[in-house]
Order: C-alpha cells, then sequence, then structure tokens
C-alpha cells in the first residue's frame, strides 16, 4: 500500500505560496516570493536530499505541474535526476497538454483515482506545492503523513496550507529537527480519530493518569 505524504514549506502563520522566487505565484498580489532562500543551511538541504533519496512518484496540482515542467527537464542536478524519471499524477483538466516525460492525468474523479493508486504496489505519491489539489486530499483524509519545513516568518496574505475544509484528525510527531537558521523541520503521520476530554468536568485525561502514576 502507497502513501500520500505531503512536503510542504510553510511560515508561522501558515502561509505556503511562492517558496521559490518572485514569479513563482504571484496571485493576490502576493509581494514576498523566495521567502525561503535566505534560510538555506546545509541541514535544511540535507533533509532535502533525504527526501529525494528513496523511490516515488509526484502528485501535482496543474500550476506546480507547469513550473516544474518548464524547468527541471533542462537541469542536472541531484533534483532533477530524481524528478525527470520519476512518474508524475496530474490534477489537470487539460491532459493532452502534459508533455514532460512519464507524466499522467489523475482524470476527473481525483479522489477516486487516488484512493485506488493508494491500494496498489509502489513508491509512495510526494506532493510538491500544489496548494489547491493539498485542501482537496486533506478535505478527504487522504494524506498519510505532512513533513513541514517551518520558516520564522509571518507573511501575512497568501495562500495557506490548513484551510477550514480539512477532515479533522490526529496526527503524531515522528520526526524533529531545527536548523542553523531557525527552521523547524518536523514530520507528522496520520494517528486515527482525535480524542477530546474536559479540565473542567472532574475526568482525569490520559495525560493526568499518566502523571498521577509517576506520582506514586
Amino acid at each position: 500500500m502507497r502513501k500520500i505524504i505531503s512536503a510542504t514549506f510553510v511560515s508561522l502563520d501558515g502561509v505556503m505560496q511562492a517558496p521559490g522566487g518572485p514569479e513563482e505565484d504571484p496571485a493576490g498580489g502576493f509581494k514576498f516570493g523566495g521567502w525561503t532562500f535566505h534560510y538555506v543551511d546545509e541541514a535544511g538541504a540535507a533533509a532535502m536530499d533525504e527526501l529525494f533519496s528513496k523511490p516515488f512518484a509526484l502528485l501535482l496540482g496543474r500550476r506546480t505541474y507547469d513550473i516544474f515542467a518548464a524547468y527541471w527537464p533542462y537541469q542536472k542536478d541531484p533534483i532533477a535526476d530524481a524528478f525527470n524519471p520519476a512518474t508524475k499524477y496530474v490534477a489537470t483538466h487539460r491532459p493532452d497538454t502534459l508533455t514532460w516525460q512519464n507524466t499522467q492525468a489523475l482524470g476527473a474523479d481525483i479522489i477516486a483515482t487516488l484512493r485506488r493508486l493508494k491500494q496498489e504496489d509502489g513508491p509512495d505519491l510526494l506532493i510538491q506545492g500544489s496548494g489547491d489539489l493539498i485542501q482537496t486530499l486533506l478535505a478527504n483524509g487522504l494524506i498519510d503523513e505532512i513533513r513541514l519545513m517551518i520558516f520564522p516568518l509571518l507573511l501575512g496574505k497568501g495562500k495557506r496550507l490548513f484551510g477550514d475544509s480539512a477532515m479533522p484528525a490526529a496526527f503524531k510527531l515522528i520526526k524533529s529537527q531545527a536548523t542553523s537558521t531557525g527552521v523547524i523541520m518536523a514530520t507528522y503521520e496520520r494517528s486515527g480519530e482525535i480524542k477530546v476530554g474536559s479540565f473542567v468536568t472532574g475526568e482525569p485525561s490520559d495525560a493526568e493518569l499518566e502523571r498521577r502514576k509517576n506520582w506514586k
């Protein structure tokens, strides 16, 4: 069974728009394209190398696909060497215009296609960028793992990673690291349903019960 993994650069206030450059996505008058540039260090680069070191297929929205397809086929570096031969699954209404090698359209029913792909054998499906597609997948509970690189910035207006339509779910932190430039890298995997409790009903939470055990 394959996992869907979302790997995303995000600001402290949740903005994911145009991390790579000024012209990447200026929609809505966004003025801070390229906001990740001055925070790159060896730890961050190593984390990206690790992300792309295992076999994967790319899962992309159309805007991100067009940006990648105009750039990566013409590069000679480790990321290009990983991206170009990988299978690319794209959410698009224009499948006849997909020209990057090894690209397939997800079809009219994206959710049904992804549910089928997840049941098949093969490499995990890695989302890069693709904010609108991420919203659709979160709303349908299809993302199994979220890898965040959280940058010490407040960007104000901009496209955000998490919207109001996300299906409620619990995640657990399985890995974290801070870089020399203040970026927090955190990996979360899906961990079932949300558990709730109350501090005012007299019923102790699981954490409180554990603390009481330790007091004895």
